[in-house]
C-alpha cells in the first residue's frame, strides 16, 4: 500500500528513484519537477470534462467518468512504468492526491512500490519560492553585450568555480536576438524550478558565478528574491573592445536567416528610433549584418551604462574590478580572473 510523504523526503529520495508527474500534459508544461516523467492520467481535455462534472454533479459522477477514460488506458500506464525499470516510483498530482493515488494504486497491481508527494506539486512549488529567500555568495560578471561573457562562464566551470548560467536554463540570450536558434523557452515558472535544481546542487558557502542580466531573460523571469541578491552583489566588470565584441556577435549571429535577424531588430524599434531601426533592418537585408550590429551595439552600449550609472555612480569605472580577456582563454586568465574577485 502507497504512501504520502513530505517534501523533504521526497526531494531526498528522488536523486535515486525516477519520478512521475500524473498531472495533465498542460499542467505539466506550465512547471514540474525537473528530471520528472508525464505519465497523465487524463489528458487535457479530460481533465476539463472531470473536473466540471465535478463541479456541476458532484464526486460521484466525476469519479465514475474518471473511471469510464482511465480504464482503456490501464496497459498503456503500466507498460510506461514498467519501462522506466525501476521498483518504486515516486509520484505527485496537484495538491489533493487523488490523481497520484488512483496511479499509485494501478502501478502497484502490476508489482511497482509507489510513493507519493503529500500535497503534491504545489507544496513543491511553496518549497521552492521559499528557498530563494536562503542568502547566496553571488559574483556577478558584468560587461557589454558580445564581450564574450557566457566563454568566460564555461571557462569558470571547467576550472572547478560554481556557476549558475541562466541563459542557458532560459534557452535565450538576453537581448533582442537572444531567442534565436534557440529550443523553445520554458515557462517562468519553469525557469524558476531549473534555478531551484541547480543551485540546490551547489556549495552555498562557496560563491556562485551568475552573468549581471535584467530582471527578465527572454520571457522568462529571476525569481525577485534571487534578483535582490543579485542586485547587491559585487560585480566584475568584462572590459572588451567594441571592434571585437562586433565580430563575437557576427560569429554567433550572421549565419542566421536575414528574417529572423530584421525581426529581431524590430522589436527595438521604440528604444533604437525609427530611423535608426530602418537603416539597421537595410543593411541586414542587403547582406551587411556588420553594419546593422553596429547600430544595435550603440543601443545596448548606452543602456547598460545608464544602468551602471544607476548603480554604482558616474565612477564605476574606477570602482569596479575590471577583466579584459583575450580569446582563447587559458587557465592563466581565469585564474586571474578568480583572484580579482578575492
Amino acid at each position: 500500500m502507497c504512501r504520502s510523504i513530505s517534501i523533504d523526503e521526497f526531494l531526498e529520495r528522488a536523486k535515486e528513484t525516477p519520478v512521475v508527474d500524473v498531472r495533465s500534459p498542460a499542467e505539466f508544461a506550465q512547471g514540474h519537477i525537473p528530471g520528472a516523467h508525464n505519465l497523465p492520467l487524463f489528458d487535457n481535455e479530460e481533465r476539463a470534462e472531470v473536473g466540471t462534472l465535478y463541479v456541476q454533479k458532484g464526486k460521484i459522477q466525476a469519479v465514475q467518468k474518471g473511471l469510464e477514460i482511465v480504464g482503456p488506458k490501464m496497459r498503456r500506464l503500466t507498460d510506461f512504468a514498467i519501462n522506466l525499470k525501476s521498483a518504486q516510483l515516486l509520484l505527485y498530482c496537484w495538491r489533493g492526491g487523488k490523481r497520484s493515488a488512483a496511479m499509485a494504486w494501478l502501478l502497484e497491481t502490476v508489482g511497482i512500490s509507489c510513493l507519493t508527494l503529500e500535497q503534491g506539486y504545489k507544496v513543491y512549488r511553496n518549497h521552492v519560492l521559499e528557498w530563494f529567500a536562503k542568502p547566496l555568495k553571488i559574483v556577478l560578471l558584468g560587461g557589454f553585450t558580445g564581450g564574450g561573457k557566457t566563454e568566460i562562464l564555461h571557462a569558470l566551470h571547467v576550472a572547478g568555480e560554481q556557476v549558475l548560467d541562466l541563459e542557458a536554463l532560459a534557452n535565450h540570450k538576453g537581448s533582442a536576438f537572444g531567442g534565436i536558434g534557440q529550443a523553445p523557452q520554458p515557462t517562468t515558472e519553469q525557469f524558476e524550478n531549473l534555478i531551484y535544481a541547480k543551485i540546490i546542487s551547489l556549495d552555498p558557502a562557496k560563491r556562485i558565478w551568475i552573468e549581471d542580466e535584467s530582471r527578465n531573460v527572454g520571457k522568462c523571469s529571476i525569481p525577485i528574491q534571487l534578483w535582490d541578491q543579485m542586485r547587491h552583489a559585487p560585480l566584475l566588470c568584462v572590459v572588451t573592445h567594441k571592434s571585437d565584441r562586433i565580430m563575437h556577435l557576427m560569429h554567433n549571429y550572421a549565419y542566421f536567416d536575414r528574417k529572423l535577424l530584421c525581426a529581431a531588430i524590430q522589436k527595438i524599434e521604440k528604444r533604437l528610433g525609427f530611423d535608426r531601426c530602418k537603416a539597421a533592418i537595410t543593411a541586414c537585408e542587403t547582406g551587411d549584418i556588420q553594419a546593422a550590429l553596429e547600430i544595435c551595439l550603440d543601443y545596448y552600449d548606452k543602456a547598460y551604462t545608464n544602468q551602471l550609472f544607476e548603480r554604482f555612480g558616474q565612477e564605476w569605472e574606477s570602482i569596479l574590478p575590471q577583466f579584459t580577456p583575450h580569446f582563447p582563454l587559458d587557465s592563466g586568465q581565469i585564474q586571474h580572473l578568480i583572484s580579482l574577485t578575492i
